[in-house]
């Protein structure tokens, strides 16, 4: 028995092995993703090796955006649904672990009967009588084949997996009220440069308007730029709802009633480009990705799964004890005549049940197998995520520099169409084009501004948002961990 007591069947855990190259895509190691002098085209660069620090959104250089992060880590309530789900994923573990211990249970009756005399001998007469009883039960069965054990381990499995659950909502939550807080910076100046263009319109309106009654125009060209100036007014009431839309989704992350939260005043120029932007080695993801780290705890629960049912088809021996007394009245309940005790052993070995017992076995193995294979799928989905985004990064910078110029070169254009208009060298329609070329160009320059801000909020969170470096509430993990410390059992 002492040389069973060591005996744990089933796979013991085992890291993964890795099957990646530790390296990035060659076209983004070598770019450095190019930079504009406007407001938002700072030069990015990747330092790569270097981490993520534990609120990368500071980065970002915003009062207001650190303000909205920590109200919502603190208010959102599925952040609490977790941390509910983590601290009852602990307690299952404690109830588990006392598998491994002696259960003891006290007990009392008291029986008032009528006993039949023919029970004693015959011709006995029967009697009323009164039965006391008082006695502790001692149950333990031996983990011979660390079943028990495995199960213990499958649910520690349990809620370590739940930690990088919280640990993943975390990242979630703090990555979309980035994104969309700058989806409402984005919109207020879109809005802005509409509101511009409808200034710069409505002034042409009024010049053209003149020109008309001069006679020096046609009532053509008036209705023509009426109709332009009425479709960009169209263009501002569904801005304007969209940036109700991101307002109403930023206060519901941040816990508050849509109708409760004061509109937030955040453009684009309030937000800092992060310059250097931190990228650790491809090895170290599979450590910093809460998803990788979840997923590598089920692998770790399914192994258990297999020693707990590789346990249930051996021999269960279990060791059973009562102490106590017994007496028919209530004074003499606790005098020695009155004590009573048994012990027994047992042992049980299933034999037959239809083939069941191997079944399970089979399927824990294929759960294992299952586990491990969508462990690998979420590896690569991680890489690819990370790599996508950092060709997003790269490529946003030459499509922002490449905005920039065309913003420059189309308001030249109006400049030069519009003194030529002036002096009747330039016809109504070179002039009208110029004016709509410009107006694409601005608002195109915004939504471009807001991809680079957004992209890097996802590469943030790509790379597993810092998480090792701070101390989340509710989690399980310290400041600088990379890896959690053992569960407090």
């Amino acid at each position: 028995m002492a040389l069973l007591a060591g005996c744990v069947v089933g796979p013991s855990f085992q890291q993964p092995p890795q099957f990646w190259t530790d390296r990035y895509p060659a076209e983004v190691i070598q770019t450095d993703p190019a930079g504009t002098p406007a407001s938002g085209g700072d030069v990015q660069r990747f330092r790569f090796g270097r981490d993520v620090p534990g609120q990368w959104w500071s980065l970002f250089a915003s009062s207001k955006l650190d303000e909205l992060i920590a109200s919502a880590m603190a208010n959102y309530p599925d952040i609490a649904a977790q941390q509910a789900a983590l601290r009852a994923a602990i307690e299952d573990v404690r109830s588990q672990r006392s598998a491994l211990l002696p259960q003891i249970q006290g007990n009392s009756n008291t029986i008032r009967e009528r006993v039949s005399g023919a029970s004693i001998g015959p011709g006995f007469p029967g009697f009323i009588t009164n039965v006391f009883e008082a006695n502790v039960d001692v149950f333990y069965a031996f983990d011979l084949f660390g079943g028990e054990r495995r199960a213990i381990e499958g649910m520690q499995a349990q809620a370590v997996m739940q930690n990088f659950r919280l640990e993943a909502s975390y990242l979630t939550l703090t990555t979309n009220v980035a994104a969309t807080a700058i989806r409402v910076a984005a919109t207020h100046d879109q809005i802005s440069a509409t509101q511009e263009i409808i200034a710069l319109e409505d002034r042409q309106l009024r010049v053209i308007q003149g020109k008309v009654a001069l006679g020096s125009q046609t009532r053509a060209d008036l209705l023509q730029q009426q109709s332009i100036l009425a479709s960009v007014r169209a263009t501002l009431p569904p801005l304007q709802q969209q940036l109700m839309s991101a307002e109403h989704e930023l206060a519901v992350l941040t816990g508050v009633a849509p109708q409760d939260a004061p509109p937030l005043q955040l453009t684009l120029s309030d937000l800092t480009l992060p310059q250097d932007l931190p990228v650790g080695v491809p090895s170290a993801l599979t450590q910093q990705r809460p998803d990788i780290r979840a997923q590598e705890s089920m692998v770790r629960q399914a192994g258990a799964a297999i020693g707990v049912a590789t346990a249930n088809m051996l021999p269960q021996l279990t060791l059973t004890g009562s102490y106590g007394a017994e007496s028919l009245s209530f004074g003499s309940l606790l005098t020695p005549e009155g004590s009573v005790w048994n012990i027994s052993a047992g042992i049980a070995q299933p034999l037959f049940a239809g083939g069941a017992l191997r079944a399970k076995r089979r399927a824990a193995i294929d759960t294992y197998e299952q586990a491990k294979a969508q462990y690998r799928l979420i590896v690569l989905h991680a890489f690819q995520n990370v790599g996508d985004t950092l060709t997003a990064l790269v490529n946003d910078a030459q499509a922002l520099k490449a905005e920039y110029e065309a913003v420059a070169a189309a308001e030249a254009g109006v400049d030069l169409i519009q003194k030529q208009y002036d002096d009747g060298a330039a016809n109504y329609v070179s002039l009208l084009t110029a004016q709509q070329n410009y107006q694409q160009a601005r608002l195109a320059y915004v939504r471009a501004v807001e991809r680079r801000y957004s992209d890097t909020v996802s590469l943030f969170q790509a790379l597993g948002g810092g998480w090792w470096n701070r101390t989340d509430p509710g989690t399980l993990q310290g400041t600088s961990a990379r890896r959690p410390p053992p569960l407090p059992y």
